[in-house]
């Protein structure tokens, strides 16, 4: 007997759907035959569901069996086969006398047949929408994931004695309700209003956040570029549920589970260490997996020493920054990620960190301190917006305790400046100022003739390029929006062009 059931591929952050056909009663030897260019673990699946349905009380067919995954050309990966299939042979055997006509069926069996979560559920949940299909039937941690997904029906199971029953009787699991969020803070216990001084940094950082523009601090070793880096993400704002969803969707697919913080409506902020790969910061593989770019996706990525990461990895950067996605192209096909992240940035001024410090002396020869700074190329340094010199602190001033704004204080300029921005943004179709597309500079950006002046004469007495010019108004921008300000004034281009004066670096 033909039995088939539906499921699906994962293919980057997204899903393909797969038929799983199981067919009993063959003649010949007693066997289980896998076809459909299965990897390792899928073809390791026939021993976890021969045990799974011996412990859940079923029998295995006495007959020669052919399990086929369709398409036959697409790479199937993963153990979120084990349910399909078993649930396959339960119908083709006759020992299932429901159906699953309509439902994609996708999760993990434990040798006992207790279900297990899959990585990519919000992946299959699209596209079981897309299909049009009745519904999901899944694992219940992922089940939970999927749920942010409108349109199907999703429904959670525990083990495989409880899908039979569904099958049979489909009245005995009740859809999940939509999920829905509140926005909330991490429980961190970081403050922005922890750091004395630097006053000028914080600025920069918030008009980073409120723009989504990239930042990049210069400073001395000890003088606080980590520590705001890592306050960043108190003064971010929450996304929205269409960013959510996106967020979501990735980390889903990337097998990272996700917990109640992002249901809250947090933002992620990413964090590698300098010694990661490339295929780790911007993804790949044989069947490629999201990177920590794309893992960044309407969030932070804060790359601390950012000389110390590889020359290749860096430049590799580039266009995601540029596109906000990245194709990764494999003989199979081709993967696209998204990647609309803010990057952040630290960096010493030289290889001993002290050049310009009034109580170190710096001691490195200008040789090295040219080849310490082209690790970070012009081309890569003219993609980020600010450029901010971080200086020393005062002992007095730390040692005065004066605290400055809070965090909270800052993210209501920021959520307000956000919000001005979404309402003017919504022909343009993207969601910050940094995004703004060139065609829409006139509309969006105009200048009087006075800042038209102003921004001449400091592009051609700095030698800024087109791409800096570009940056240069959508900064000027944001900080229009964060005062208010309806045009933007010489004050504005002022300040934003400021942010430029480290592009010799």
């Amino acid at each position: 007997m033909l039995a088939t059931v539906q499921s699906g591929a994962l293919w980057g952050v997204d899903a393909l759907p797969v038929q799983v056909e199981v067919n009993t009663g063959e003649r010949g030897e007693l066997r289980f035959v896998l076809v459909g260019l299965p990897d390792a673990a899928v073809k390791e699946s026939m021993d976890r569901v021969c045990s799974a349905l011996q412990n859940s009380g079923f029998k295995l067919p006495h007959t020669r069996t052919t399990i086929n995954l369709s398409p036959g050309h697409l790479r199937k990966e993963g153990p979120l086969y084990d349910l399909p299939i078993a649930a396959g042979l339960l119908l083709a055997s006759g020992q299932c006398r429901g159906s699953c006509d309509g439902f994609l069926l996708a999760g993990e069996l434990s040798l006992s047949g207790k279900l297990l979560p899959i990585r990519g559920a919000v992946a299959l949940a699209i596209q079981a929408r897309r299909q049009g299909l009745r519904g999901v039937l899944l694992p219940g941690q992922s089940a939970a994931e999927a749920g942010l997904i409108g349109g199907v029906p999703i429904y959670a199971a525990d083990s495989l004695r409880e899908v039979v029953q569904f099958l049979e009787d489909n009245g005995t699991l009740q859809p999940l309700p939509l999920q829905t969020f509140s926005p909330a803070r991490p429980e961190s216990g970081l403050d922005l209003s922890d750091i004395c001084g630097q006053e000028r940094a914080k600025r920069a950082a918030e008009i980073a956040v409120a723009g989504g523009h990239n930042l990049l601090l210069v400073g001395c070793p000890g003088v606080g570029k980590s520590m705001l880096a890592k306050r960043v993400a108190t003064i971010l704002p929450p996304p929205s549920w269409e960013e959510l969803v996106e967020i979501y969707g990735i980390h889903s697919a990337a097998g990272l589970s996700l917990d109640g913080n992002w249901m809250a409506g947090i933002r992620p902020f990413r964090s590698p260490h300098h010694s990661i790969s490339r295929v780790g910061l911007v993804g790949g593989g044989a069947n490629p997996r999201p990177g920590e770019i794309s893992l960044a996706h309407n969030g932070v990525l804060f790359l601390d020493e950012l000389p110390e990461f590889a020359r290749g990895t860096l430049e590799s950067l580039r266009q995601p920054l540029d596109d906000g996605h990245v194709v990764i192209s494999r003989s199979v096909g081709k993967v696209c990620f998204p990647c609309a992240f803010t990057l952040l940035a630290a960096m010493n001024p030289c290889p001993c960190g002290y050049l310009g410090s009034r109580s170190h002396p710096c001691r490195c020869s200008r040789q090295q301190i040219c080849d310490y700074r082209s690790r970070v190329s012009g081309p890569l340094l003219d993609r980020i917006d600010l450029h901010i010199d971080v200086p020393p602190v005062p002992a007095a001033l730390l040692r005065s305790g004066k605290r400055g704004e809070t965090s909270e204080q800052v993210r209501r300029r920021v959520e307000a400046a956000r919000l001005r921005q979404g309402k003017r943004l919504r022909e343009a179709k993207v969601s910050c100022n940094a995004r703004i597309p060139e065609k829409f500079f006139r509309e969006f950006c105009p200048l009087g003739e006075a800042e038209d002046q102003l921004l001449r004469r400091a592009m051609e007495s700095s030698a800024l390029s087109a791409r800096a010019h570009g940056k240069v108004l959508r900064v000027a921008r944001t900080i229009a929006d964060l005062e208010g300000a309806e045009a933007i004034a010489s004050p504005h281009l002022v300040e934003a062009l400021q942010y430029r004066l480290l592009d010799e670096i």
